[in-house]
């Protein structure tokens, strides 16, 4: 349910009502916008009266939400979320992704050596990438295929990040690695764990961002019930990620969703970024989809690059060279001024 106030309420008739709702058992999530403030209210709302609460001098209107994820509703929430990172590699010390920022995630599927994903994080800084992704724990399909340099991956990630000033975004497969993550500014959830809701409660009470990946077969609304999980525990910077869905299709490793973009802006106030690494898994493919997203609103793109993907430790196949990646950065530049 969600209660629309008149612009002429007063923050007392606001924290009053609030009080009000919080005693009927429901927690209300405040949405305060630059012409409207909304009222979420969260939980079993089956004994507020509706009609008592729209005759209230400063209700505007009163409606129930029929969808099963709230907090991550723009009806909750009419406003884009924008996310903001920590980064001492831009001007005004902060990275900012939604709500009209866009940003550029990039960097090896996995983190090898030190002299590998530093040279990548000073390249892909030059291009322009905002951020550096470097995976230290890797799930594979194969058990007997390389599963990252795991915490020792992640103290390369840091390293870098201290050469560069780029914040850091690494995925997490356990909720009892969280604490080597304290040097990670956006955690990532990976496709396969998207539905690992042992690990979303967690990430819930962590005071991180969320990159939160759409499962291999799962829907949109399947998506934000899992960043709901991580909502409700109280950590409301959750990023979500398109990279791709198993159709029948095996030309490409999956099949990109670009529909999923406006489809995701029309359900939720979340930023919503592309994979176009991951999806296509070719990178000649990579260019022509990245500029796609951003012709279809994505708030940014995540994005692998590699400086000898030859001879890569992981998915070589969808890598960018620093070369391309530098070709790439231009072209979604271009596309980006055209719209």
């Amino acid at each position: 349910m969600i209660t629309v106030l008149k612009r002429n309420a007063t923050e007392e008739q606001r924290n009053n009502l609030i009080k009000w709702l919080e005693d009927q058992g429901v927690s209300v999530h405040v949405s305060v916008g630059e012409s409207v403030t909304i009222l979420g209210l969260v939980g079993d709302t089956s004994n507020i009266d509706m009609d008592m609460l729209k005759l209230l001098d400063i209700v505007d209107d009163v409606k129930r939400i029929s969808e099963s994820y709230k907090k991550s509703n723009r009806k909750f929430h009419p406003e884009d979320t924008i996310i903001e990172v920590p980064s001492k590699a831009s001007s005004d010390g902060v990275t900012k992704i939604g709500g009209g920022h866009f940003s550029v995630i990039a960097g090896p599927c996995s983190v090898e050596s030190e002299e590998q994903i530093v040279e990548v994080a000073k390249r892909v800084k030059a291009a322009g990438a905002s951020m550096l992704r470097g995976g230290a724990f890797k799930p594979r399909t194969s058990p007997y295929a390389f599963q990252g340099m795991r915490a020792e991956g992640l103290e390369l990630l840091s390293i870098a990040k201290k050469e560069t000033g780029l914040p850091i975004v690494s995925e997490i497969m356990n909720e009892n690695h969280l604490e080597l993550f304290e040097d990670v500014d956006i955690i990532q959830v990976g496709a396969r764990n998207m539905q690992n809701f042992e690990l979303l409660k967690a990430l819930g009470h962590v005071d991180k961002p969320i990159l939160l990946k759409r499962g291999l077969a799962n829907t949109l609304e399947e998506l934000l019930m899992s960043a709901e999980y991580i909502m409700a525990g109280g950590n409301e910077n959750v990023i979500l990620c398109e990279r791709g869905i198993r159709t029948f299709e095996h030309r490409t490793r999956n099949t990109l969703d670009l529909s999923a973009i406006p489809a995701l802006h029309e359900m939720t106030h979340l930023p919503v970024i592309v994979d176009p690494s991951h999806s296509t898994g070719r990178a000649d493919y990579v260019k022509p989809m990245a500029m796609a997203a951003v012709a279809c609103g994505a708030d940014g793109l995540m994005i692998e690059v590699h400086n000898n993907p030859a001879c890569a430790l992981c998915d070589g196949a969808q890598s960018l060279t620093p070369d391309q990646f530098d070709d790439v950065m231009d072209k979604v530049g271009k596309m980006r001024d055209i719209l």
